[in-house]
């Protein structure tokens, strides 16, 4: 939920009301993430997790350039934007980034992408904080749990935004979570968590009763008065049906599943053009930047998962509120 969704407020909600909130913070510089994190802690004493993405290896180039230019110059246009032009080199920031983590007071770090390096797990454990790997095959588990994470993050294919796969074909990491979770269990010693597809406490317990030890929530919150996104990409959530998202690599060059709108329409048509992450991110920020100050649905990237029909658009802490209470019915259901 990088990029702006996870404010403050929602975060210091969440954790408030029970749950634990997350700062997505893989998009912002280390003084955001300091800034943010001491804003967290002066609101709550409840823990609160960060996440980042895990250090890439430097991405073999793809696509054309051209084409992609060619493709946004008239979105460019629409938006009263100067043409779209290359994007500049974005430079690794993990290690500056981690060092805001180590000193943000967070309890919980988590990472999607990849492993840490041995390194930086040391570091983590160092100042006893609970690290949490993201993974979308057994294997991926298996490889965090070999590195050293406190918890697995089993991620089905059915989550919105990025996919977290990072030692397979993305194609071949699409495991839907009732498949994926219980076999993750089997797999490995740690505890898992269950992500992908759940917004509410049926699909709690359902993960608690697949062997899970915790469920992980992001869309169900996006529409949450507490969430950065737009209010269009809120809507457009609100709106949704089951059958309106997909998996694009439209935004970012890495696959990640939202919204079916006009400009992943529009790149998705020149698919073999798209750039790799993290080049065809920035090409197209632009673009979604100035989408979201026109709060224009058309040209922003409405990450969402499967589930956006179970969305309720409730303050943060009635949410949690309700999802405790329909997991504590789906198990009682179960129970008897």
């Amino acid at each position: 939920m990088a990029g702006g969704a996870t404010t403050t407020d929602l975060v210091v909600a969440v954790s408030e009301a029970g749950a634990l909130g997350s700062l997505a913070g893989a998009y912002l510089p280390p003084s955001a993430i300091a800034s943010a994190a001491s804003e967290i802690r002066s609101r709550t004493q409840r823990p609160f997790a960060v996440n980042l993405f895990a250090p890439l290896p430097q991405a073999r180039p793809r696509g054309d350039l051209r084409r992609m230019l060619d493709v946004l110059a008239p979105v460019h246009a629409e938006l009263g934007l100067p043409p779209p032009s290359a994007p500049t080199p974005v430079q690794s920031s993990f290690s500056d980034q981690l060092e805001a983590v180590f000193d943000s007071g967070a309890s919980v770090f988590s990472f999607t992408f990849g492993t840490l390096p041995v390194e930086t797990m040391g570091q983590l454990k160092a100042r006893g904080m609970f690290v949490v790997g993201t993974a979308t095959t057994v294997d991926e588990a298996l490889a965090l749990e070999a590195a050293g994470v406190d918890a697995v993050v089993a991620q089905g294919s059915e989550a919105g935004a990025h996919r977290g796969t990072f030692a397979t074909d993305f194609d071949a990491g699409s495991i839907g979570t009732m498949a994926l979770v219980p076999q993750v269990v089997d797999s490995v010693g740690v505890p898992v968590i269950a992500a992908g597809g759940i917004m509410d406490g049926r699909g709690v317990a359902a993960a608690l009763a697949l062997g899970a030890q915790v469920a992980q929530l992001g869309t169900c919150f996006l529409t949450c008065p507490e969430a950065g996104v737009p209010a269009s990409h809120k809507q457009a959530i609100l709106d949704g049906r089951e059958d309106q998202t997909r998996v694009t690599r439209a935004f970012s060059g890495r696959p990640a599943r939202g919204i079916v709108n006009r400009l992943m329409d529009q790149i998705d048509r020149q698919a073999d053009a798209i750039l790799e992450f993290p080049r065809q991110n920035s090409l197209t920020r632009p673009a979604r930047t100035a989408a979201a100050e026109r709060d224009d649905p058309a040209y922003l990237s409405l990450w969402a998962g499967q589930g956006v029909r179970l969305a309720r658009g409730l303050p943060a802490a009635q949410l949690v509120a309700a999802i405790a209470e329909e997991t504590a019915a789906a198990m009682r259901r179960i129970s008897s």
